[in-house]
């Protein structure tokens, strides 16, 4: 069942889009049989969780924090995670460059924006992100990789809304490349979309979707 509707998903999406595995609190039995069947990136949301599987499971996974990241946890995934999708203030990039200096790697991150209409998403606006890469600190910032930008839509039956609000991030990722990484070759991840609207982040932009419950059924 678990092998089958990872094959369904992965023959939806091109070549172009990379899925992320929403693994949380899911068993290391399942992620093993989807590593089986040939999936390498994997999506946890909280660190202690993460760093078990890490130890657990095969080196050659991907792991990827989509979760809210508090500073004080960076350390721990820091040698080791292949991408940290929430970076939702100027407080966390800072202290992600910080523990990069201190084990000499770039830490690759996606820039989270506040793209819903609910208040209890976290995320940059845009006049935030202006303010940031025009400043003098962020000059300074020298163990970070920025490979694009990560947003939420609102959990909301109206699919157009939806649709404008992947929209909006889509354009925040334009502006960005054309402005600030145009010689950024590794500046080209949106990350957008999940179980219930992944398809919609698809026609709108998307290249990386983050499923869960569509592979692993619900929680």
């Amino acid at each position: 069942m678990l092998k089958n509707r990872l094959k369904e998903i992965k023959n939806e999406l091109s070549q172009n889009i990379t899925l992320v595995a929403v693994s949380k609190t899911k068993p290391i039995e399942a992620i093993s049989e989807t590593y089986d069947a040939g999936q390498r990136d994997f999506g946890e949301n909280k660190v202690q969780e993460l760093v078990d599987k890490y130890e657990k499971l095969p080196k050659d996974i991907n792991w990827h924090m989509i979760g809210h990241l508090q500073t004080n946890k960076i350390k721990y995934i820091a040698p080791f995670i292949h991408l940290i999708h929430g970076v939702d203030s100027v407080k966390l990039l800072t202290e992600i460059d910080k523990i990069g200096k201190k084990i000499n790697r770039r830490i690759p991150c996606l820039l989270q924006f506040h793209i819903a209409q609910e208040e209890t998403k976290f995320g940059f606006d845009w006049d935030e992100i202006l303010a940031l890469l025009k400043s003098e600190s962020y000059q300074n910032l020298s163990s970070i990789d920025i490979k694009g930008v990560m947003g939420m839509a609102s959990f909301t039956e109206n699919k157009d809304q939806i649709r404008k609000e992947f929209s909006a991030l889509k354009t925040i990722f334009d502006n960005l490349k054309q402005h600030y990484f145009m010689n950024h070759e590794a500046f080209k991840i949106i990350s957008m979309g999940m179980s219930n609207d992944y398809k919609i982040a698809i026609e709108e932009g998307s290249n990386m979707v983050r499923i869960g419950s569509s592979i692993f059924g619900s929680r």
